[in-house]
Formats: structure tokens, C-alpha cells, sequence
């Protein structure tokens, strides 16, 4: 609980159904999950959707993600026989065949059996540079939550009497090289936490010593999000850096030095990075940097030291244009890799830093190909994702490449101390799960109301041209998913079941990039953040107009889904365009926007929605306040909403009131609340393929049938 949490809002009926864990509560929910699975679950398309999604989940032959950590590669691996997983590594030369031979380190599975727990992984931090150790954490049933423990990495074993970490949300990592000491955010009591949930107060706690006496080394106020820690044992540039975030999207980040904390003079919009000598720091807002105004959206960098003593040349290593903004970027060794996206497609340039602090930094495209290397298959909407192999000590980078209809592969790319590229390695490929020869991706642009042109893409048969060419007697079930909000982007990817469960079946996929998101950088967020919220869903309203304006489908066969913020979006087009749809699916959604900063991480998004407290801002946030628009005198498209009860961070009680205060009206509703699964809805891949099934199962009876 957090000291923004209160009792439930006395006025309204449904109140009752806040209490996660409440028996009258779950006995609400195990009657609703009948009724959905009466309808939903028995037909025999149901099976063949979730048989065919759960093979592509299960399949041994995607690709085995992996982190490189000293000698080894890390994966963590869910497949049919291990339905929680295995933590398991190996080295680059086995990672490099067919069939990688894996050292299996931690079998979920039988840890979970035997400590009757229903455990989730949530990772692992494996100490450096002697890489023997790691923090392990797990959660139960997919909460934010987690319990810590140490792992050794020579026996296999937990540590005896090693360090362990209760139930918590929060955090911890090495504080140093010797593994001997931990810095740890967690619940620590009374006072600990933050109106959001979250840690507010930093230990350095010292192994042998007792927690609740580790020292307090950072703090931040009740009323702000929380706190975090990053620690840099690079040798000859050994740091601790804190951040404390006052707000979702304003932080305050301090160097610890000799004992003391120096606050790294940035905007508090700014995210900040460092990497041996260099600082860089990226602009959410424009700003004045040193006398020099910058564009929200720069990439700026400096030498840290010379910053810090008022001196030092920034250097701006990016400008965002109206059609450019950097998606992200990764350093290695020598270079930094930049991710910009034009008109939500990718490009990747390479900055390389001057061998004196007086030098000037060198541009340039980053090839992805080098003489006597092979070229990548990327089309012209391919998404390609970067991150260095090992930033401390490599300039090896690993390269993802995907877009809607080619499997993703995963490559490697070598570059020189120079920045020439000596090789691209590829190294593994997902398989094909569903055949494209007769789909295609485009690109369109719709016009919201006050004129902004919404980019979003579309798949679908070869047939549907650029126009309106089909009759409008022959409308396509049409998908249309949504997003826009934390300035999160979405982005080209390959979809397994999206595939299977919806194209080759003749349905058109079709993924609206609205403002909100981040395609076109902080500003396409921005626009869209508190009263200039409806933005965002007038841009998600004109794409829908214009999938029916170009031919491609009319109300009756469009559907639409989202989760999370996704779901709120998904309710306000239920309450405010009904006549736009057939049907609607919201997963895990944010729907109650009056209570919202009251339950569970919720404060934390003030900063994106509003805050309901104040009366100026409700009059606003009540525009788009799905609970609080809904009219039971009003006709509303098919409603299928589904939600976890094991979801920390987004409260269940948002869906269950929905649906029940709809079921009461008499509205077409279905609901489905699994009861592991945390904010993803779901903790295995079985979970998962039910949960996908559903949503497919419903669209498709009432879009196709």
C-alpha cells in the first residue's frame, strides 16, 4: 500500500470490487470467467487458435536471446517442457551452431514444485568481473514484486546465509567489484514507500550485517515516483550515480564523490548517461545548455568532469527534425550507435567521440555491411534494434532486425576502432510461422481533426491496393491496435500469432502510431500529455475513418485492441465513438480516471494523465474518463475485457467495475481475469496462448462470422 492509497469511493456501487483478493470480489470473478469461457472456449476454432499460438510460443526454434556476461552467454528459455522456464548460458562458439549446448543454471520449474511457489523470472545481475555471482530475482505469479537472492555461478546453488531479499517492489545491485556489499531500494516499513508504491530510500547494506541496519545513503520525498541506482566499476572511471524521480518524466540525478552527492546540473526532463569520460544528455523539453538554446529531442554530450567544473564544449550529436527523432541509442567501446526513426522507419549512424577534449566528433551512417560480408534482409519498413555486446570492453554490437512479415533475425556486427564496420555475422533467425507471399505492408497517413497527419501501417492481402478498391459490399475484419502514450513506440515486428490467429485468415492488421507515442520524439508525446489528452484519440478515431473512407472495411467488421494505457485508449473509443466499431478488446486497462493515482503505481502517471484531486484538472480528465462516460442509455460495440489479478501496477478493480457497471446496463460485456500474470497479463506460455486465443476467438465471432 502507499500513503496515496485511501478507501474506496463511498458513492459508487462497484467499490467493492477494488479488493484484489476480497471473496466476494474473486467469486465476482469466477463467475464472470465462466461465462466468458461458455462462449468463448468452446468452439473449435478456439482450440485451433490457441494450439497454433502456443506452438509459437513453445517453439524451439525462435531465437535464444542472450546477454554476454565475461565468457559466457545468458539466456533465459520458456518452451513446452519448461513452461517457467530455465536460466541457462553457454559460450560463443556452441551459441554460434545449430543447437547450442547450455549450461542450465536454474530450473524454474523444479524450483517452483518444490517450494510451492508459482515463480516468474524477472532476471538476474551477475557481478563484475569476476562474474561468479548474481542476483537473482523472482516474482510470485508475475507481480512487479519481487523476492532477491544470490546465486552462485560455480555451484549451480543458492548462497547459504547469502544475501536475501524479502517480497517487494524496488531493487538491488553489486555496489562494487567484491561482491561483499549490496545497494538495496525496497519496502523497509512504515514511511519507506512512496504515494506511487515504490521505494523511497537507498541502503548500502554490507554483507554479514543485518538490513535494518545498513546505512541510508539516498532518499527522495513521499510524494515523489521513486528511486534508482546505476554503478560503474569500468576501470579508471569507477562511479555510483543516483536518480531520484520527482516525477514519471522529471528526475534528479546525483555523482557520488567522496562521500558526497553532486547533482548533475540538467533539466529534470533530461535523461542523462554516462560512458568513461563522456556525459550525454538527451532533451525531453528544449532547453538552454550552457548559453546555447537546444531542440527537445538533441542528443547533447560533454566531458563529465569539465561539465561539472563549469567548463567543457557540448557538443549536439543529434537534431530531430518534424520527421526525425531518436529512438534510442547504445554506446561501445569506442563508438555511439544512434537509432533514428523517419517517418517511423529506421536508420542507424554512428558517433565517434575525438581523441582530445578539444576535438571535434566524427558523423556518419553506420554500413551494415562490410566487404565479403553478407547484406541484411531488411525491407523497406524493417525495424532494426542495437545494443554493444559489451560497451566497457568491445565495439561489437547486436544487431535485430524485423517488420511485420519477415522473421526476425539476430546478427553481429563488428566494427573497427575507427567506426569502419569489419563484418556483419548473422546468427540466428526466427523461423517462418505463417505464410506472406500474398500480404503486404503500406504505410498511410490519416488527417486528425485539427490537421495533424497520422502515420500508421497496414497489413494485409496484396489485393487491397493503395485506394478505395474494394466494393463496399465486401468489407475485410480489419484489427486495428493501438497505443499513444509515455512516449513508447510502435514500432515494425514479427508476430508469430498475429499471423496465425488473424492474417492468414484473411484479416487485415493494421497499427496506428498516434500522438502520444514517441515516433516523431518528445513533441508526438507531448501533444497528447493531461488536457491535451484527446489528441491522442482523435488521431486513433481519424486512422479508423480513413481504414473505412479508403474501402478496406466499414464499423460493422472494424475491431480495435490495446492494453494498459492501450486499454484506456480502448474505452474511450468505446464510450466516445461507439459507431465506429464492432467490437473492442481492452487488456489490462486503465479505466477509472478518477481513482486511478489511488490505486497501486498509479500516482506515477499524474504527470501523463492529470491529476483527479484537483478539481481544474477532473474537468478535463472526466473528458476521457471511460467509467465516467459510460451512458446506459447508449449503444456500445461487443466489449471484451480482460485483466490479471496478480497486476501490481495497473489495479484489476478498473476492469471489474467496468464490466460489471456495463453487465448491469445490460451491454454486450465479456470479462476474463487471470489469475496469475502480473501487468503482462499472463505468467506461461499457456497462460499467454489462452489469453491470445480469447481475443481472437472474440473478434473473430463478431467481425467474421
Amino acid at each position: 500500500m502507499n500513503s496515496r492509497t485511501d478507501a474506496a469511493d463511498s458513492t459508487d456501487p462497484y467499490a467493492w470490487l477494488e479488493e484484489v483478493e476480497g471473496e466476494d470480489a474473486l467469486a465476482w470473478v469466477s463467475a464472470r470467467n465462466d461465462e466468458a469461457a461458455t462462449e468463448l472456449t468452446g468452439s473449435p476454432r478456439f482450440s485451433e487458435l490457441k494450439d497454433q499460438i502456443l506452438e509459437v510460443l513453445d517453439s524451439t526454434e525462435k531465437i535464444p536471446d542472450v546477454v554476454q556476461r565475461g565468457d559466457h552467454l545468458y539466456n533465459y528459455w520458456i518452451d513446452a517442457e519448461h513452461p517457467r522456464g530455465l536460466w541457462r548460458r553457454t559460450t560463443w562458439a556452441s551459441y554460434r551452431e545449430r543447437d547450442p549446448e547450455w549450461e542450465i543454471l536454474l530450473d524454474l520449474d523444479a524450483l517452483a514444485a518444490a517450494e510451492d511457489e508459482a515463480w516468474v523470472w524477472h532476471g538476474a545481475r551477475v557481478l563484475r568481473p569476476s562474474w561468479d555471482k548474481a542476483l537473482i530475482a523472482l516474482s510470485r505469479g508475475g507481480s512487479d514484486a519481487d523476492v532477491i537472492r544470490e546465486f552462485d555461478l560455480t555451484t549451480g546453488e543458492f548462497v547459504a546465509d547469502g544475501f536475501v531479499l524479502e517480497e517487494s517492489k524496488g531493487m538491488a545491485l553489486w555496489a562494487d567489484t567484491t561482491g561483499d556489499t549490496l545497494l538495496v531500494a525496497r519496502d523497509f516499513g512504515e514511511g519507506s514507500m512512496t504515494e506511487s508504491g515504490y521505494p523511497r530510500t537507498m541502503r548500502r547494506w554490507h554483507r554479514g550485517a543485518p538490513l535494518e541496519k545498513a546505512e541510508e545513503v539516498f532518499s527522495s520525498e513521499v510524494e515523489h515516483v521513486g528511486i534508482g541506482a546505476w554503478v560503474d566499476v569500468t576501470e579508471g572511471f569507477e562511479r555510483t550515480l543516483f536518480s531520484r524521480a520527482v516525477g514519471f518524466f522529471d528526475e534528479e540525478v546525483f555523482l557520488e564523490r567522496d562521500g558526497e552527492l553532486v547533482q548533475i546540473d540538467v533539466p529534470t526532463t533530461a535523461g542523462v548517461d554516462l560512458h568513461r569520460e563522456w556525459l550525454t544528455i538527451l532533451l525531453r523539453e528544449t532547453a538552454t545548455i550552457r548559453g546555447e538554446l537546444h531542440p527537445a529531442g538533441a542528443l547533447l554530450a560533454v566531458n563529465l568532469e569539465e561539465y561539472l567544473a563549469g567548463e567543457g564544449t557540448v557538443t549536439r550529436l543529434f537534431t530531430p527534425t518534424p520527421l526525425t527523432a531518436l529512438t534510442s541509442y547504445s554506446w561501445t567501446r569506442h563508438h555511439l550507435v544512434l537509432n533514428v526513426l523517419e517517418d517511423v522507419t529506421n536508420r542507424l549512424e554512428l558517433r565517434t567521440p575525438p581523441p582530445t577534449p578539444d576535438g571535434e566528433w566524427r558523423e556518419r551512417p553506420l554500413a551494415l555491411a562490410a566487404q565479403g560480408s553478407p547484406r541484411l534482409a531488411v525491407s523497406k519498413f524493417s525495424a532494426m534494434g542495437v545494443g554493444a555486446v559489451d560497451p566497457v570492453e568491445s565495439d561489437d554490437l547486436w544487431l535485430t532486425t524485423t517488420d511485420f512479415l519477415q522473421p526476425t533475425s539476430l546478427n553481429l556486427v563488428r566494427l573497427s576502432g575507427a567506426g569502419q564496420t569489419k563484418g556483419v555475422e548473422p546468427l540466428k533467425m526466427m523461423p517462418l510461422f505463417f505464410e506472406g507471399d500474398d500480404l503486404e505492408v503500406q504505410q498511410f497517413f490519416a488527417t486528425s481533426d485539427d490537421g495533424t497527419q497520422v502515420p500508421y501501417f497496414q497489413i494485409g492481402a496484396k489485393s487491397l491496393g493503395r485506394g478505395s478498391v474494394l466494393s463496399k459490399e465486401d468489407p475485410r475484419p480489419t484489427l486495428l491496435y493501438g497505443y499513444g502514450g509515455f512516449e513508447i513506440s510502435l514500432l515494425p515486428s514479427y508476430s508469430g500469432a498475429v499471423g496465425r490467429a488473424w492474417l492468414e485468415r484473411g484479416g487485415v492488421y493494421v497499427v496506428a502510431n498516434i500522438r502520444g507515442g514517441g515516433e516523431y520524439g518528445p513533441r508526438w508525446h507531448r501533444t497528447a500529455m493531461a488536457h491535451r489528452r484527446h489528441r491522442a484519440y482523435q488521431d486513433f478515431a481519424s486512422v479508423a475513418r480513413d481504414l473505412v473512407h479508403r474501402g478496406v472495411t466499414d464499423p460493422a467488421h472494424l475491431g480495435i485492441q490495446g492494453g494498459s494505457n492501450g486499454g484506456l485508449l480502448m474505452g474511450v473509443m468505446l464510450t466516445l465513438y461507439p459507431e465506429l466499431f464492432g467490437a473492442v478488446v481492452a487488456q489490462v486497462p486503465l479505466l477509472d480516471m478518477k481513482r486511478y493515482s489511488h490505486l497501486l503505481a498509479g500516482a506515477s502517471w499524474v504527470a501523463e494523465f492529470g491529476d483527479p484531486d484537483d478539481p481544474k484538472e477532473w474537468s478535463f480528465i472526466k473528458t476521457f474518463s471511460p467509467y465516467h462516460l459510460f451512458d446506459a442509455e447508449k449503444d456500445y460495440p461487443p466489449l471484451l475485457l480482460t485483466t490479471s489479478t496478480k497486476d501490481d501496477r495497473v489495479h484489476p478493480g478498473h476492469a471489474r467495475k467496468m464490466a460489471a457497471k456495463m453487465l448491469q446496463a445490460g451491454k454486450d460485456v465479456r470479462y476474463y481475469e487471470n489469475i496469475e500474470g502480473g501487468h503482462g497479463g499472463a505468467a506461461t506460455n499457456a497462460q499467454r496462448a489462452h489469453l491470445t486465443a480469447l481475443a481472437y476467438e472474440f473478434l473473430w465471432q463478431q467481425l467474421g462470422d
